[in-house]
Formats: structure tokens, sequence, C-alpha cells
């Protein structure tokens, strides 16, 4: 059988004044099986010629690249991201969001004894269940602490300010909840540049709800104040924001 093997479509940073800096990615090679009207296979990058990558061209492009990929996603009807019994699938949604606007955030992320390998300087290989597992939403929040400024990660404070960012120049922008109750799922979502027809919520001038797309419990290709400020639910004890160019 055929050991799953990294791709590597993004660069980790590499600078000095980063701790870890040059942490490698842990992704999966994209598969056949990994498709948009399939569940199986999630934790691989899709393999579909047809999903355009965000055009790093100009904000302009960017913002008009992504509104093509939340459009091709399509994550309200799109078989990956619905629910099931056991499960939400925020994070693949997110991965595969970031994964075609050529950012890095983790589906699949180091084990302990992998991890200690590759801050050992060893050559690691991402091998699905032996270096390599699920990553989840509460664990991604945590992720974002430890690892995010690895990989080019901003973190603001601010939702106005993330909205602003994403809108001017095309980035991509991430809420990431905790989960307080250990083992539980917590959230996830993209920060989307704002269009013609889908906008943030603002209380004078000011962005209150910026504008997202998420899978979850329901799943919306846009959305705002339907869900308002939902990272400060008392489901969750603690939340961050991200952003990346």
């Amino acid at each position: 059988m055929k050991k799953d093997t990294v791709s590597a479509p993004f660069e980790p940073i590499v600078d000095d004044s980063i701790p870890n800096s040059k942490m490698k990615i842990a992704n999966l090679l994209p598969d056949p099986a990994s498709r948009l009207d399939s569940m199986l296979m999630r934790c691989k990058p899709i393999s579909d010629s047809s999903i355009p990558y965000r055009d790093l061209t100009n904000p302009m492009t960017k913002r008009e690249s992504i509104a093509r990929l939340i459009k091709k996603l399509d994550v309200a009807t799109n078989i990956r991201y619905q629910r099931t019994i056991e499960d939400t699938y925020c994070n693949v949604y997110t991965f595969d969001y970031c994964y075609f606007s050529r950012v890095y955030v983790p589906t699949v992320w180091w084990t302990d004894d992998a991890l200690q390998k590759v801050l050992d300087g060893q050559e690691v290989e991402a091998i699905y269940g032996e270096t390599v597992d699920h990553i989840y939403s509460s664990a991604i929040h945590d992720w974002f602490l430890k690892w995010g400024a690895s990989f080019g990660w901003k973190r603001m404070f601010d939702v106005d300010e993330i909205q602003n960012k994403v809108n001017f120049n095309g980035g991509v922008g991430i809420i990431c909840a905790k989960r307080k109750e250990k083992g539980l799922s917590g959230h996830i979502v993209p920060v989307v540049p704002e269009t013609d027809l889908n906008r943030a919520y603002r209380e004078n001038g000011v962005v209150v709800y910026p504008l997202q797309s998420q899978a979850g419990k329901s799943n919306y290709n846009y959305f705002s104040e339907i869900k308002k400020d939902w990272w400060n639910d008392e489901l969750y004890s603690s939340y961050v924001f991200y952003y990346h160019d």
C-alpha cells in the first residue's frame, strides 16, 4: 500500500525572530477520492483542477478569486461539508478555504513523537495514523497561538480591523474558539471579503459581526449577523482572531 506523503504548496516563514519558524507543514497529498461530492478522505486536500486558487497578483484579484472560491466550494450544499450524526466539519471547510487561498492551517498535525523529530531537525514523512493525525478546532485554537506566526499568521484583537484587512488586502481572516469542555468541538470560521450582496454587520460604521463563511451545525456560504458574536458564547473558554495576507 502506498504511503501518504507530504505535499507542500505553502512555505513556512523562516525568520530567526520567530521561535520554531522552520516548522514543516503536515499536509497529506491530494487524493482523487477527496472530493466536494463525497464524505471520503476529508483529511486530505481535494484533487480537483476546477477549484480556483486565490490569485495573488494584487488585492483586487485576491478578492475576486476568493469570491469564486467560495462559490465553487459551496459549503452550504456540497456533501463534503455536511454534518453527520457524529460530527460537524468546520475544520475541514476552513482547511479547504485556506488551502486554495494559499495559506496554511492544519487539518492533520504531527503526533507528539513526530513533532519532536521535526523540531530536532529530522526529515519526517507525513503518514496518516503514524506521524500525523486529525486536529480539531479546539486544538487549532492552541495551534494558532503556538505555531501560527511560523506560517505567517498575525494575531488580531478586533473584528473591525480584521474585516478591513480582509476587504482591502484580499487576505484571509480566521476566528477560532476553544470549547470549555475538553473533548467537545470548538469552532473555526474564515472571515471573508465583503461583496456587493454580502456585507458585515456594522453599528455606527464599525464592524460588529464580520462577514464569515462556515461549515457547522448549519452551513453558510456567507453570514454575519445570523450568529452574531458566536465566539463569545459561554460554550467557549477562549477565542482568537488571526489574519494572513
